[in-house]
């Protein structure tokens, strides 16, 4: 990497470490109960709902809670897409969503992915942004909130059979902690340029007219054809662009703190109204990772060791470094075959300072490949570059980073939940090595955890796996992939990898906005979703019901370089291992094709 590359990314991490340890503070006393004022003003809320906050429940009535409360969420995202041409704050006069496509973005914003099959600014009114996709970014980073913090009382209680209030938990996580943030990174983002209005799409005049070859007509509106086949066509002048406008800052700020990542826009935060500066650029990269490197700390908080979430902290942080560093070096080399083809010199200069096809020029290979790694290790989607356009082993990074389950960072609360369920899979190879039933935080770890553990791993590698084998053995799969061979895999196997894993990014390729991919993406996202929410709260339930054990001298330390280094390993061996045939398919063969002379 160049010195530019490790500066950024020294800055980066400085800046994460310093914001996320304020924040956990406040996180723990929020969640915990102990912000009186935060008390005083939801308990008005609380009566009118019929809530007792002070009443527990058992993992079952919290995990039907959830999914209850999702469900609903659901059928609102799907009624508001559908019914949008009949509703108000719709100036551009947008249509009905249709069924497939409403049922798949209803499910993503839900879930958490945010995956769009769709183009944002062609397709949904200022109504359906705001309060079907904004209002879901909030509930759905809230939903993974509560799950962790379920999970982390699990290991902070013994011998109890509550893990919280559902509906306690989802209320301050939305009101006192994601609310708030978004309300003052919203106004900077707007500060910055983010564009924040209701207003009409605007039309303006270009500085210079487009001069375009355009295909002529017959008085029916179809193509004329030459005695050759070919299409006739006729010269054509463009003077004038319509400008998208809309509630921009309102939903960008939710949608990288909420690590969400579906944009207003169909270039995301490739789109200079949505991302028109460095310094937005930098807020946005740090917002992804705000809360999810908070959560591990406050995580340390809660169980009464500190030392326990700087662990989970640096684990992902190592995970995170090696990434960029990987991804940054690949796109740094460039593509040989431009030098080995015979290539033009201008060419082949280009390619000397590496790869830079599909990435803004104003952000360059190096902060493309930092926010590449960032958006794909933190659950969220958002790009300011097309990941399809990556040399194949910088796009395999992004890739391996969805399918080792999101926990290099991962969700807002689903990363240190997948990273804890990994930690008990690491104390229990640990404890197999010795001899001696496994512990985690005093809680023994005895073969019912285990199996909760093991369907928690192996939910989303066979939505994976299975879903990409229907996409590639089926017509309607194999029609999607305009790209031959194995980079057209690799786009199936990264759309799967990203539905199921809740991130949302794609190598953008695939064409997925049909029947088929909208229905086979939506399911694998509700099920890797709550497919692996429902045994950890169940992990959560068993757990806290447990009896804490003294540590002895045969007790594991789950803190320290030595743990780093295990937990590390179980990730990379057990989250990846399921997909090394899979990237053997696509970007490796893609990579070794290359150097083919």
């Amino acid at each position: 990497m160049s010195t530019g590359a490790w500066l950024q990314l020294a800055v980066f991490m400085a800046l994460l470490l310093a914001l996320a340890w304020p924040l956990a503070r406040a996180i723990d006393a929020v969640m915990s109960g102990r912000f009186a004022l935060g008390r005083r003003l939801e308990s008005p809320l609380f009566k009118l709902a019929g809530v007792n906050p002070a009443e527990d429940s058992g993992w079952l009535r919290y995990a039907l809670g959830l999914l209850l409360f999702n469900g609903l969420g659901l059928l609102a995202v799907y009624a508001l897409q559908r019914l949008q041409g009949v509703l108000p704050l719709n100036p551009q006069g947008m249509g009905a969503i249709t069924p497939d496509s409403a049922f798949n973005t209803a499910i993503s914003f839900v879930s958490n992915t945010n995956w769009q099959g769709y183009g944002g600014e062609s397709t949904m009114s200022y109504l359906t942004q705001m309060l079907a996709l904004t209002v879901q970014n909030f509930l759905s980073a809230a939903t993974g909130i509560a799950v962790v913090v379920a999970l982390v009382r699990g290991f902070a209680r013994h011998s109890a059979q509550g893990i919280g209030n559902v509906w306690v938990d989802l209320t301050r996580a939305t009101l006192w902690v994601l609310l708030p943030l978004s309300l003052v990174l919203a106004v900077v983002f707007a500060g910055q340029g983010v564009i924040q209005n209701l207003s009409p799409y605007t039309e303006v005049h270009t500085i210079e007219p487009l001069n375009y070859e355009a295909p002529k007509v017959d008085a029916a509106g179809q193509p004329l054809l030459d005695a050759q086949g070919a299409a006739v066509t006729e010269p054509a002048t463009q003077a004038t662009q319509t400008l998208a406008m809309g509630p921009v800052a309102s939903q960008l700020a939710i949608k990288m703190l909420g690590t969400n990542g579906g944009g207003f826009f169909n270039a995301n935060s490739a789109h200079p109204f949505e991302n028109p500066t460095a310094a937005s650029n930098l807020l946005q990269m740090l917002a992804i990772f705000l809360i999810p490197a908070a959560l591990c700390l406050v995580f340390g908080r809660m169980v009464g060791d500190e030392r326990q979430g700087w662990t989970i902290l640096a684990t992902m942080s190592l995970l995170f470094v090696v990434a960029v560093i990987a991804t940054t070096t690949f796109e740094q080399q460039g593509n040989p075959l431009l030098a080995s083809l015979g290539v033009d010199q201008a060419a082949s200069s280009l390619q000397a300072g590496g790869n830079m096809e599909g990435k803004e020029t104003r952000f360059g290979i190096v902060t493309s490949a930092l926010f590449a790694v960032i958006t794909t290790a933190a659950s969220c989607g958002a790009v300011i570059a097309m990941h399809d356009s990556f040399t194949p082993l910088g796009g395999m990074v992004p890739l391996a980073l969805m399918q080792m389950g999101e926990v290099v960072f991962g969700g807002v609360g689903s990363g240190l939940y997948g990273m804890l369920v990994f930690a008990i899979m690491a104390v229990f190879i640990a404890g197999l090595m010795i001899g001696r039933t496994p512990e985690y935080l005093g809680k023994k770890i005895e073969s019912h955890e285990m199996k909760l553990v093991s369907i928690a791993i192996l939910v989303t590698p066979l939505l994976v796996l299975l879903g990409t084998a229907v996409a590639v053995m089926t017509e309607a799969g194999r029609t999607g992939v305009p790209n031959p061979g194995a980079h057209g895999f690799s786009e199936v196997l990264y759309a799967l990898s990203s539905a199921a894993n809740n991130n949302g990014s794609a190598f953008a390729g695939l064409s997925a906005n049909t029947p088929f991919y909208n229905t086979l993406l939506g399911v694998a996202m509700w099920l890797g979703r709550f497919g692996v929410i429902v045994p950890v709260l169940a992990l959560a339930g068993s757990l806290a019901a447990k009896k804490r054990t003294a540590a002895t001298d045969g007790t594991l330390p789950t803190h320290g370089p030595l743990f780093v280094a295990l937990l590390a390993g179980v990730v990379l061996l057990v989250g990846l291992l399921n997909y090394v045939p899979s990237l053997a398919l696509g970007p490796v063969a893609e990579h070794l094709a290359l150097w083919v002379r």
